[in-house]
């Protein structure tokens, strides 16, 4: 396939120019469905008229309709989607920059997303997918899964679309809550994956910002025992990776801890613990689940982050295990690799 789209390029790259614009149009439309064309030539900063006029080819080939509420993908326009995507990757010269990101974070595995999650709505669908693939791949009889809160690991749980073939797995929070909003927390990402993967799952019912007596307290509990043990056990971690200010200013850390956050150059938060850029541990929650101490030991890591805003997170958290895999988008990867 490679030869063919040097071959392509070559003698014809206005086609390969006018099918990733197409493929982009579609899937925007996609992820945004039902939506109007003004809006969605405001999303893309495309002239309306360009996409009244790439719209109507989409229509005629079949895969897109046009509703009184806005356009939407055909089941056809799906197939294309899905279908196109790994060339589209190809043209784009994803696997090219996936091995020069590899050598440059030097950890074993990336996997890399076309476009930006801070700008198209839909990379966050595929970080999500890519993610959810990896996690099948490398679920095995007997594994313990446990997974971090998010709104990425929302979308990575969301990814998975076919129950495990093996048996005697259970996935369970990697953390205790934090936040107000519900469905992105832990337990509820836990459950939502292991419905979809079809086995079974233990929830840790406490939060994740505890004063210390609270925390001696409720570790006391039989039922919360219990979970812990099984979390300690974890041997496929999956995470989100956030920005050390991002993260202090959503568990509502103190003014004073946030200063010496700042004051010691943290950069990344991962599992309630915060770091410099070489990975230097800075500071460290007091909460229930995973401590530092057993993501080292646990033998398969997916770690997950996008945009370019989080590309200093990503090299600290790469510093921490170099047997991981990370799972990014373009615009992450071509920041690290420019500027850092």
């Amino acid at each position: 396939m490679h030869d063919i789209i040097d071959l392509q390029k070559k003698i014809a790259p206005e086609v390969l120019t006018i099918m990733e614009k197409r493929f982009n149009i579609l899937r925007n439309i996609y992820g945004m469905q039902p939506i109007g064309r003004r809006s969605l030539a405001n999303k893309l900063a495309i002239g309306e008229r360009i996409i009244r006029s790439e719209v109507e080819i989409l229509k005629n080939q079949g895969l897109v309709e046009i509703t009184a509420a806005g356009m939407v993908v055909t089941s056809e326009g799906q197939q294309i989607i899905e279908g196109l995507q790994e060339y589209i990757y190809k043209i784009r010269g994803i696997k090219h920059l996936e091995d020069k990101l590899k050598k440059k974070l030097a950890i074993d595995n990336v996997i890399i997303v076309p476009g930006n999650i801070e700008e198209d709505d839909y990379v966050l669908d595929d970080i999500g997918k890519a993610t959810a693939a990896c996690i099948e791949s490398s679920i095995y009889y007997n594994t313990i899964v446990g997974v971090t809160g998010g709104t990425t690991m929302a979308a990575v749980a969301k990814g998975i679309t076919k129950p495990t073939k093996y048996s005697n797995v259970t996935v369970v929070p990697a953390r205790g809550g934090i936040g107000r909003e519900v469905e992105n927390q832990s337990n509820i990402i836990a459950a939502d994956m292991a419905r979809r993967l079809k086995c079974q799952y233990q929830l840790l019912h406490a939060s994740d910002m505890l004063g210390v007596q609270a925390m001696e307290s409720i570790l006391k509990d039989p039922e919360i025992q219990k979970v812990t043990s099984i979390i300690k056990s974890v041997n496929l971690l999956v995470f989100g990776i956030g920005r050390a200010d991002k993260m202090a200013k959503r568990r509502e850390l103190s003014p004073a801890i946030m200063d010496k956050l700042e004051d010691l150059k943290a950069v990344a938060e991962a599992f309630g613990y915060y770091f410099t850029r070489g990975g230097e541990i800075v500071y460290e929650m007091q909460t229930i689940g995973i401590s530092f101490k057993d993501f080292e030991k646990i033998s398969t890591v997916i770690g997950v982050a996008g945009g370019a805003n989080k590309a200093e997170a990503i090299m600290a958290i790469s510093n921490l295990k170099k047997s991981m895999t990370l799972v990014t988008d373009e615009a992450a990867a071509i920041e690290i690799l420019l500027k850092y």
